[in-house]
């Protein structure tokens, strides 16, 4: 009986007591096969109740509308975007490249990939966005049975979906309803639009290389689409199509030696983007501003955006959008001989005018058509704003209440040296900047609304230094301007940064609006299905005070009245004694000009920019030619047979027909200031009434090298004596486009500048109006 009683003793110390009784090896084995027969008895369930559905009408593209804002209809988009194909119409070789990007066990599996599934799950469940690693059958189920969600409930659907539709269609079904519903960008859903839409051919004549490149594009058709891709956008879908190709390898569908002939330089480019069918001239910028608007505000991806049925009332007035496409083409177009002169070829225009009291965009020229120039010029940001921007520099002055070095408060009469290439002064020491002025004219002591009027660089880069530059980039992004260019360098004076004349119009918009922010709208109304979509207000705070806005305003008049605009807008016959406000601006080596101008009840931008036609050579001021490829900035000089374009010449001329033509000329602007020419006019402008403006002169055939005697375009560069009714041209030398925006080391002090820079880094020296 001992004996037995220790055994049973051990016994019992030697079994677990407490929490750890039900942790035993035998309970958890038992537990985990219990939910594995659960698991397995609720898949069977799935499996039992959950059928085939019907197609998903989601998964065909509806039109997407869009109208005027007198509700006539401008176009609709979507219904060409797909055509259905037989996989035999594709090249088999193309279909595998499909399969390799995606899929290398397609021809093997269920259907379905558990890893990939359970991992999708989990990212559902966890909040770390969309799934990885689901088979062409699953994508396939996705796009036509179901939905986008990202839920627990759709994953498990499409799982159960993809096991029955692989048992029920065979992989070439599969497939081809994959490679049919798949969205690849550029508007276009399935194999045969892309084909299209890409490479110009049918998907019947698709090859290997170019297969590869529309199965790699599937994975991030926005970010892989080569005509708008970044840097780092290419590099990733070369290394996709790379990918592809290798897989084809592995899969034994393309030899290892034709792999090898096939090199990064066989890479099959495509074509540029087309218009899509019925948007071709101007509505093709109209559209593309309208979708591009929504697509922010609504925070869509281009796939959300174009397989939803969307109306879309634009602000566009169709009289005023008419007049500003008569006035481009009798104030410039009409002067232009591209086939027979190459600065005719190289230039470019972009306008947009809108509404400072509702940001509405009434009308916009956005090039010769978008059936011949895909990009919209006004919505471009790669060329300088040139002086258009120095009434930021202005206004930050008066916002800041910032004063001079030697402590006088800046106004429109304070006094500033007009010296050309004058050293920047800040806290009494010179700084390694000294801008010449145009021409390198010197004015000496000048007044700033003089300045304004010559648009004269060196009182405007000692302005920046006085207010700040900080405060100087501040203001601008208050005023509108995006903020990723606005490096606070004392050359951003001469308005170095990037710009469109959508951008621009709407920071004299906001000067216009007494301060108050005019956020350009292209888009009246949204509606989807009849249910109206909010869209945030044009018009905002108040970001700078009205005095300071009013008084930048009164000051740009005397531009007007007395300076870089006087013979295209002060002096044209169609003004009938309106008012007007507005600055120049004439960029290095003459790549842009601008006239952005404004009445109290509407602001117009009007740029024009050098974009090489052909690929070629081309050079500014004493620098080597270099060579350059087509869409590279170059100079305009020569344009129409004339010199150097300025600010003051076709923009202004446009400007000024446009405005003279649909703005009221009784409106009067209500100005709370007591400073500049708005209110202390030392000009007198005729009011001479005209139904149309007057069209500059014939030009010569010949662009010339010496001040032509008789000049067909009139110029804004500074002159120390009153302007003459008959300004000359000068011609400058082509200019070097290596770079759509001057460059600025982030390093001062690298020495020798490019692009007509001398001095150090980013305060090096140039000519800019």
């Amino acid at each position: 009986m001992g004996r037995a009683e220790a055994r049973h003793e051990r016994r019992r110390a030697a079994r677990p007591t407490g929490i750890r009784r039900f942790f035993t090896w035998k309970k958890l084995l038992g537990t985990f096969f219990g939910l594995v027969l659960l698991c397995m008895g609720a898949f069977v369930v799935l499996y039992m109740v959950i059928d085939i559905p019907e197609g998903n009408p989601e998964a065909e593209l509806q039109s997407n509308v869009y109208k005027y804002s007198n509700g006539d209809t401008m176009a609709r988009v979507g219904k060409v975007n797909r055509e259905i194909v037989k996989l035999d119409e594709v090249p088999k070789e193309v279909q595998r490249t499909f399969v390799a990007a995606e899929n290398k066990t397609f021809y093997k599996d269920q259907g379905i990939d558990l890893k990939g599934t359970a991992r999708g799950v989990l990212n559902t469940v966890t909040g770390k966005g969309k799934q990885g690693g689901s088979t062409i059958t699953q994508q396939y189920v996705k796009n036509y049975y179901l939905t986008q969600d990202q839920t627990v409930t759709r994953k498990l659907k499409e799982l159960v979906i993809s096991l029955k539709v692989d048992r029920k269609k065979s992989k070439d079904d599969i497939l081809a309803g994959y490679i049919n519903t798949s969205y690849y960008g550029r508007s276009a859903w399935g194999i045969q639009t892309a084909a299209q839409a890409y490479y110009g051919v049918d998907a019947s004549d698709l090859n290997v290389k170019q297969g590869a490149y529309l199965a790699a594009l599937l994975q991030a058709p926005n970010q892989y689409d080569w005509a708008i891709a970044s840097d780092t956008g290419k590099k990733l879908v070369k290394a996709r199509w790379n990918y592809v190709l290798d897989n084809m390898v592995d899969m034994h569908w393309l030899s290892a030696a034709d792999r090898q002939k096939i090199t990064d330089d066989d890479f099959p480019t495509p074509d540029k983007p087309k218009a899509a069918a019925g948007l071709q001239g101007q509505e093709g910028y109209l559209y593309q501003a309208a979708k591009a608007e929504v697509m922010k505000e609504l925070n869509l991806t281009e796939e959300q955006f174009d397989a939803h049925g969307y109306t879309i009332t634009l602000n566009i007035d169709r009289k005023k959008q008419k007049q500003l496409e008569k006035s481009v083409k009798q104030q410039l177009t009409d002067h232009l001989e591209p086939k027979s002169r190459k600065a005719d070829a190289n230039l470019q225009a972009g306008a947009v005018s809108v509404d400072p009291k509702t940001g509405k965009v009434l009308a916009m020229y956005g090039g010769p058509g978008i059936d011949k120039h895909w990009g919209n010029n006004a919505a471009r940001t790669d060329y300088q704003p040139a002086s258009t921007f120095k009434p930021i520099i202005l206004a930050a002055a008066l916002e800041n209440n910032a004063k001079t070095q030697d402590g006088t408060s800046i106004k429109a009469s304070t006094v500033y040296d007009g010296t050309s290439e004058r050293p920047v002064v800040e806290n009494g020491e010179e700084v390694k900047f000294a801008p010449p002025n145009e021409d390198d004219q010197d004015y000496g002591d000048v007044s700033v609304q003089t300045a304004m009027n010559k648009s004269v660089n060196s009182v405007f880069a000692q302005m920046g230094a006085d207010v700040g530059m900080d405060e100087v980039m501040a203001t601008a992004k208050k005023l509108g301007m995006d903020d990723a260019d606005l490096k606070p360098y004392y050359a951003q004076t001469l308005g170095t940064m990037g710009a469109s004349p959508l951008e621009m119009a709407g920071v004299y918009a906001t000067l216009d609006n007494h301060g108050k922010q005019v956020t350009p709208q292209i888009v009246k109304s949204v509606s989807q299905r009849g249910q109206k979509i909010e869209l945030p207000d044009a018009v905002g705070d108040q970001v700078i005070s009205r005095g300071a806005a009013d008084s930048v305003t009164s000051v740009l008049t005397g531009v007007v009245d007395d300076g870089t605009a006087r013979a295209s807008v002060r002096d044209n016959p169609g003004r009938d004694g309106q008012q007007v406000a507005g600055k120049t601006g004439t960029s290095d080596c003459n790549r842009s000009a601008w006239f952005t101008g404004y009445t109290p009840d509407l602001v117009t931008s009007v740029g024009l920019f050098g974009e090489a036609a052909a690929a070629g050579t081309t050079q500014c001021g004493d620098d080597d030619p270099v060579k350059i490829k087509a869409g590279a900035q170059v100079s305009m000089s020569g344009a129409a047979g004339g010199g150097r374009v300025n600010g003051g010449d076709f923009p202004a001329r446009i400007w000024a027909q446009y405005t003279f033509n649909t703005a009221n000329p009784d409106t009067r602007f209500d100005l709370d200031t007591d400073m500049g020419a708005g209110v202390e006019p030392t000009t007198q402008a005729p009011a001479t009434p005209s139904d149309e403006p007057t069209a500059p002169e014939t030009p010569s055939d010949e662009p010339t090298t010496e001040d032509p005697s008789t000049p067909s375009t009139p110029t804004d560069e500074p002159t120390t004596e009153p302007p003459t009714d008959d300004p000359t041209n000068t011609v400058e030398p082509p200019t070097d486009p290596s770079s759509p925006t001057i460059e600025i080391p982030e390093n001062p002090g690298d020495g020798q500048g490019d692009s007509g820079w001398t001095g150090n880094g980013a305060n090096g020296t140039r000519k800019n109006d």
